[in-house]
């Protein structure tokens, strides 16, 4: 699927909780579940646009969820209804659909960006286990496409205290996909190596082109170098090289 330019327009900003915000833009987008997106609604400054995983397609509008981490996202939150935005994809490589048996998902924190349209593109079959600091959120909008969620919480007042990894059941399942903090992606790989079980991982790093021109988001592979926005952001996890 080529990439291409668009300018967009802004249907909605919302802060869902804390510093993460839902952004949807008017239109008919295409990709897949793991693509993402390069975004920026400013012309100088900063020199860089920002990479953002593709949240969710519908018929008229594409979403994503982000945290505001830097200035770039800053600008991004600030965006309101009918504004312009630029954006360049579909980008990079997505996560392949196989729930022939069951599926097991695994996301932290906004690590759970790009697992909303996995899970809907799946078409059920899954569980889902989703790590928060304090307070989940967005899970209402994968409900309906997954059969049993799985809460952590560092406080417990939500779900489970403590890491999400430690409620995980790799016994149920054949592919595990897992998107997050790195600790977290690394037990994770560490518990399906163990049982041979195919696991898919996507990557986040820094970007400074999203279609493989530099090496900004270059990463250690059993095969080499390779760039997360054009080899990933979707690796097999037995590719990724967490420690060398």
């Amino acid at each position: 699927m080529k990439p291409k330019q668009y300018k967009g327009i802004v249907l909605s900003n919302i802060n869902i909780v804390d510093n993460i915000y839902e952004l949807k833009i008017i239109g008919k987008f295409k990709g897949n579940p793991g693509q993402f997106y390069m975004l920026r609604s400013w012309d100088l400054e900063p020199f860089l646009s920002r990479p953002l995983s593709i949240c969710n397609i519908e018929e008229d509008a594409l979403t994503f969820l982000y945290e505001v981490r830097g200035k770039g996202t800053n600008i991004l939150s600030n965006l309101r209804n009918g504004d312009s935005i630029y954006l360049l994809g579909p980008l990079g490589r997505g996560f392949p659909l196989d729930n022939r048996r069951k599926v097991g998902i695994v996301a932290g924190g906004i690590g759970i960006a790009p697992m909303i349209y996995l899970c809907k593109s799946l078409n059920g079959n899954i569980d889902f286990y989703g790590g928060f600091k304090e307070k989940p959120f967005y899970m209402d909008k994968i409900e309906k496409y997954i059969d049993k969620l799985y809460i952590s919480t560092d406080s417990g007042k939500e779900g489970y205290k403590g890491f999400i990894t430690d409620i995980f059941n790799l016994e149920k399942y054949s592919t595990v996909y897992t998107c997050g903090p790195i600790p977290m992606m690394e037990k994770i790989k560490y518990i399906c190596e163990k049982r041979d079980i195919s696991l898919y991982i996507s990557m986040e790093k820094h970007m400074a082109c999203g279609v493989g021109a530099c090496f900004g988001c270059s990463i250690k592979t059993t095969s080499g170098i390779k760039k997360v926005c054009k080899d990933g952001p979707v690796f097999k996890g037995e590719e990724i090289i967490f420690r060398d």
